[in-house]
């Protein structure tokens, strides 16, 4: 948060004082010229080194309990930057996709595994589940369904490109975004393609896209041209497209306007976010904004009750009024760290960064509430303290042996031991 700067009060110096000051620092100027060079040129590589570096993580005091409810092995991720797996949770049951490892299901409560489906395919987008099926695409552009009670195969297809983004499975079509701007509707119990849409890529894009959003009828798709379009679910018709950014600068970099995470449709509001640092708020029959905001970037908005919270390019994370989009409160202290979109749970808002640390902070002011690491590195830390506990207890056992035969019978006739 921003903080404020205490006032300065300039104390009197003793004028014997200063001239021994000045004395001193003319003596260091005329005998060590080249170190005071060498101090300011090593400060202004230091400083520079910091504003490209992500910021240190800042000492927190939680005020909220965090606890890891269980945790299991899902295969082997991709490692390349753009690809968007993550777990999806439905009906009690956790789904995920792996790289390596195929599909996993596990229960919620517990994290016993329920199914597993073995694949060779490189498994990038997904898993996507709704209407009693999973679906996964891979980086070669296959598409697969599964029977989400048991994980059968239920069908197969194909799309022209890479699929690093979820499907969306809902009113009886499966929506697959693949890299190439092209969202493909398919039936979900046959698979038979229904209608495809294609949107014309920029030259230089954001790696990476989002899952298409469901509505009433409607598809909203987020757009690396920093547009926004509404289609029609039975036919891919365009019904509306609008404008999040604009796409204007000198070169290419500074065009950039994606909008890559998925439009969030709250009630009957969309909200959206751009790579330029744009947030807006808009009708979803119809496209009309109902405000814009001049913070954001390309992940997706986390909407709760009254706020709408969203990460910028520079690793700020803004809490924004969700109903005029005037910036409530800024949390800079994750600067550069890489940020994910924000999640909201309960009262708090949640983002991950680039070294596997979740982050909570209040809605209402955007304090930080609690920090927990995940990922492997986190159980590997994990056990590292458990054995290094152990052997503390050990220790202290050691410590507290008897040194000699006579030192145990004083123990014992003491009742110390």
């Amino acid at each position: 948060m921003t903080q404020q700067t205490a006032p300065v009060v300039a104390t009197p110096v003793p004028s014997r004082a200063l001239r021994i000051a000045a004395i001193a620092l003319c003596v260091v100027a005329v005998s060590g010229c080249s170190t005071v060079r060498g101090w300011f040129g090593n400060s202004e590589k230091a400083q520079a080194k910091a504003l490209t570096e992500p910021a240190p993580l800042v000492d927190i005091t939680p005020s909220v309990s965090v606890s890891r409810l269980w945790s299991a092995n899902a295969g082997k991720g991709e490692g390349r930057l753009g690809v968007r797996q993550a777990p999806a949770v439905v009906d009690g049951r956790v789904y995920v996709a792996a790289i390596r490892g195929g599909v996993r299901v596990f229960d919620l409560q517990s994290g016993a595994s329920v199914w597993q489906y073995s694949s060779d395919l490189r498994l990038s987008g997904g898993p996507g589940v709704g209407d009693g099926v999973v679906v996964v695409g891979s980086l070669d552009g296959e598409v697969v369904a599964l029977d989400a009670a048991t994980g059968a195969e239920r069908w197969t297809a194909n799309v022209p490109n890479e699929v690093i983004a979820a499907p969306v499975v809902g009113q009886g079509v499966a929506l697959v975004r693949s890299n190439d701007g092209r969202v493909t509707a398919f039936d979900v119990a046959t698979g038979e393609r229904r209608w495809f849409w294609v949107r014309e890529l920029p030259s230089l894009t954001v790696r990476g896209n989002d899952a298409p959003t469901l509505g009433p009828g409607f598809v909203f798709v987020g757009n690396d041209d920093g547009t926004i379009a509404a289609l029609s679910l039975a036919d891919g018709r365009v019904l509306w497209e609008q404008a999040v950014a604009q796409p204007d600068g000198r070169t290419e970099l500074e065009r950039m306007a994606d909008v890559d995470g998925s439009p969030v449709l709250d009630d009957a509001v969309l909200f959206a976010s751009s790579y330029k640092q744009r947030t807006m708020a808009l009708e979803g029959p119809s496209g009309r904004p109902l405000w814009v905001s001049e913070h954001g970037g390309a992940n997706r908005p986390g909407v709760g009750a009254v706020r709408v919270v969203v990460t910028d390019p520079a690793g700020t994370v803004w809490g924004l009024d969700k109903y005029s989009g005037t910036a409530a409160w800024q949390q800079p202290a994750l600067a550069r760290r890489n940020l994910s979109g924000a999640a909201i749970q309960g009262d708090y808002a949640v983002v991950g960064d680039y070294d596997g640390y979740l982050h909570w902070m209040r809605l209402d002011d955007g304090e930080f509430v609690a920090r927990e690491r995940a990922g492997r590195a986190a159980e590997r830390l994990e056990t590292r303290e458990r054995s290094n506990a152990v052997h503390r207890r050990m220790l202290e056992a050691a410590s507290r042996r008897p040194a000699d035969r006579d030192a145990l019978a004083e123990r014992l006739r003491g009742g110390r031991f």
